[in-house]
């Protein structure tokens, strides 16, 4: 599904962020990403998403080239991702349903999809009843789980999460990842990064380590370190 062919990223202040990185990332698998802060963890995810291009190398999602995409074919490759960060991202003039109406509108997509989609993804995070809540009355728990109902409402094939348990407590962290692991069920390929040491290790999905702008480890079934 995603292949980053031979990734070398310099910086204009000649910073290698990452230096002839090859990674698959198969449908439906479900991925963390570790490594010490500046491993190149960000710059990774900026390639898949088109923020950022290699100085060298391929980025191949659903058998496009990302790099070679025309700007306005963009847009549709980031309707096939969703993403989820560690602080949120709500817009807080905005209610629940709002937020995750917003993702829809920004693609396009007409009033009658959007009411039949919003209320379907909310109720897969849970939130159905709290539609018309604004993100300031919610809890942090629950903010998060608004933003993983916006990330999943256009059915993307990828969700790639930063550091998506990072503000949150361990119980609350555990809920979502139950979460992820049911979206991932579904057949959604999930790419997250993380530094949940205790998550990564009891989890036992495959495990990703970037240091130095390199892939170190690459291991089904890992653990946070070896």
């Amino acid at each position: 599904m995603i292949q980053l062919y031979d990734i070398t990223k310099v910086y204009p202040n000649e910073i290698k962020a990452l230096d002839n990185v090859t990674i698959r990332f198969p449908k439906g698998s479900f991925n963390f990403l570790v490594g010490p802060s500046g491993a190149g963890k960000s710059t990774l995810i900026k390639l898949i998403y088109r923020e950022e291009f290699p100085t060298r190398g391929r980025v191949i999602f659903n058998g496009r080239n990302v790099t070679r995409m025309r700007r306005r074919e963009v847009p549709f490759l980031r309707r096939k991702i969703g993403m989820v960060f560690q602080d949120f991202r709500l817009l807080p003039q905005k209610t629940v349903y709002e937020n995750v109406a917003f993702a829809l509108e920004i693609a396009g997509a007409s009033s009658r999809v959007i009411k039949k989609a919003v209320p379907a993804a909310l109720e897969v995070v849970g939130l159905k009843q709290k539609a018309g809540v604004f993100p300031g009355h919610l809890s942090g728990g629950e903010q998060q789980r608004v933003s993983v109902s916006r990330a999943i409402v256009n059915n993307p094939d990828l969700i790639i999460a930063d550091e998506p348990t990072g503000n949150l407590d361990p119980e609350t962290a555990w809920e979502l990842m139950r979460l992820f692991l049911d979206i991932n069920q579904s057949g959604t390929t999930i790419l997250m990064v993380t530094h949940a040491r205790d998550i990564v290790n009891e989890m036992k999905q495959r495990v990703i380590e970037l240091a130095g702008g390199q892939v170190v480890r690459d291991e089904e079934k890992g653990t946070y370190s070896l």
